[in-house]
């Protein structure tokens, strides 16, 4: 029995499948990116093709196909598939990035030969646009007025809003009325808003150009983009804080001030940031309401106003070299103003912001 025993065939162990497999080094996507670069610039350059923007779609495509030949090569078909969708990711962010700094290089480039001092402290008054000198004080005077007063407008009314249609008024048909005109004022052309204002205000009304009449026109195209951007930060708040709250007896008002608002201020503020960096480069409103000037006019609610966008048009139709310089410096201080707004708001937004460590 025992020999029996001893002559029985062993069971072959199965073989242990390895628990890693083996994968590309850390800088294969870098390697690959610029092989891709290099081959897109030899392939063009071999066409024939001497577009930056032909190259930089071949090399792309490069990216991507090599990625995707690598990967399966190395790691397998199934890690290759995650590995392409990520360069997609990458390409698709690379093409979108490129325009913006493209355009942040140019307008920096072309912008600082006249930008100074002397640009942003002084006007227009006594130079002629062909000439070379004159400042852009009037027109950004003009701006920071006619945002600042349609900031006051909107904002306000656009907050509002949006707690009615979130707090108050949720389901019923005046709320869904309110939603579909939003929805409708949202894709309006500013020229509709500056010939709304043009009809009412100065031809109704009898009053002349001003800063106040583009102010107001600016702050229609605004209320649309901080009401649903508003209710959306609204909508993310948990109903568990506003139930917690009113459950200690709070009014609604007030936990609607104490609670709601607090927990939402940082996307309400980027809200109206982006309502602001958008009027703040209209031009077809101020060009009928508030007509433009030389002179410098520190006053909104009386005589026609300049703004950056009017001034960069204007400089620009000119035509000579030292207009199209002034209108380059300007454009740069247009976006250096949208630029520190946000800052500041996001600043704001922050210190404001419940915290959330203990």
């Amino acid at each position: 029995m025992s020999h029996a025993i001893q002559d029985r065939p062993v069971a072959a162990t199965p073989r242990r499948q390895p628990l890693s497999h083996a994968r590309l080094p850390r800088w294969t996507p870098a390697a690959v990116a610029a092989g891709s670069i290099a081959g897109g610039i030899g392939i063009g350059l071999a066409a024939g093709w001497h577009s930056k923007v032909q190259w930089g779609l071949i090399a792309a495509l490069l990216f991507v196909l090599v990625t995707f030949a690598v990967t399966t090569k190395v790691e397998g078909r199934r890690q290759a598939k995650d590995r392409v969708a990520t360069s997609l990711v990458w390409v698709c962010f690379v093409l979108a990035v490129i325009p913006l700094l493209s355009l942040a290089w140019v307008t920096i480039s072309k912008g600082m030969e006249v930008l100074d001092l002397y640009f942003l402290t002084h006007s227009m008054n006594g130079v002629l646009d062909a000439e070379a000198g004159g400042g852009v004080y009037h027109a950004l005077l003009g701006t920071i007025e006619q945002v600042g007063i349609a900031t006051l407008i909107a904002a306000p009314i656009g907050l509002l809003t949006a707690v009615y249609l979130v707090e108050y008024g949720s389901g019923s048909k005046l709320a869904q009325a309110v939603t579909f005109f939003v929805d409708v004022m949202t894709g309006i052309p500013s020229i509709v808003a500056g010939l709304f204002i043009l009809a009412t205000w100065n031809l109704i009304l009898g009053f002349g150009p001003s800063g106040f009449a583009g102010a107001m026109a600016l702050a229609i195209l605004m209320m649309p983009v901080v009401v649903r951007s508003t209710e959306e930060m609204l909508k993310l708040v948990p109903n568990e804080l506003r139930e917690a709250s009113l459950a200690l007896g709070i009014p609604k008002w007030r936990t609607i001030l104490k609670v709601v608002l607090p927990t939402a201020i940082g996307g309400i503020t980027t809200g109206v940031m982006l309502a602001v960096a958008r009027i703040t480069g209209e031009t077809a409103p101020v060009l009928l309401l508030v007509f433009g000037t030389k002179l410098i006019n520190p006053n909104p609610f009386e005589g026609a106003q300049s703004s950056l966008p009017l001034y960069v048009y204007e400089q620009y139709a000119v035509g000579t070299d030292a207009a199209v310089a002034r209108a380059w410096a300007a454009a740069l201080v247009l976006i250096a103003f949208v630029m520190i707004l946000n800052l500041v708001a996001r600043g704001i937004a922050r210190w404001k912001a419940p915290k959330t460590g203990r």
